[in-house]
């Protein structure tokens, strides 16, 4: 039985890390790429723990095994993760109802990653509302951005109810789309 909790010891962190590992686009042959879905950052023991100083990181358990999560970032991060900062730029100048979303109070999915064995099964919509019971009384919205190449990931967000806002090319010619789950 899976269930849903927040990342609280360093345990937690290693595993977090070795599912990024794992689906990591560089260490993916290119039909995992187009099938499954990839993550782009590998993070840090150190950056998980400063980003969990603020919010606490969604992770689906089975056996007390870490089978999925979504990272929670706030905007006291946007320095802290050097790929990110492209997307966080683009939070000062894109417009959100009327304002530029860097005024907005939302969280950012610093990343989602379901474990190879748990997916097509629910868990990715599953872990989603957990994350939006955990933060809707907090934040008006959730957002992240998905690299336009990771077609598996920007159709499960479409799904679960994120739109896209705007996209943008970074400084290493990668396409990402800004997406946003309003919740309010």
């Amino acid at each position: 039985m899976i269930r849903f909790t927040t990342s609280k010891t360093d345990n937690d962190f290693y595993e977090i890390i070795a599912l990024q590992k794992e689906n990591l686009s560089k260490n993916l042959s290119e039909s995992e790429l187009k099938s499954q879905g990839f993550v782009t950052v590998i993070h840090e023991l150190e950056d998980l723990q400063k980003m969990d100083t603020h919010e606490h990181n969604l992770v689906a358990k089975e056996d007390d095994k870490i089978v999925g999560y979504i990272l929670a970032m706030t905007q006291q991060s946007k320095a802290d993760i050097p790929v990110l900062v492209p997307m966080f730029n683009n939070f000062e100048q894109i417009i959100y109802k009327g304002k530029i979303i860097a005024e907005h109070n939302f969280i950012v999915v610093g990343q989602v990653c379901i474990q190879k064995d748990y997916r097509g099964k629910g868990l990715f919509d599953e872990v989603y509302n957990a994350y939006k019971k955990q933060f809707f009384n907090k934040y008006d919205f959730a957002i992240t951005s998905i690299a336009t190449t990771n077609q598996r990931s920007i159709n499960a967000h479409k799904r679960v109810g994120f739109v896209e806002l705007h996209s943008f090319t970074d400084p290493d010619n990668t396409e990402w789309s800004i997406v946003a789950w309003d919740w309010k």
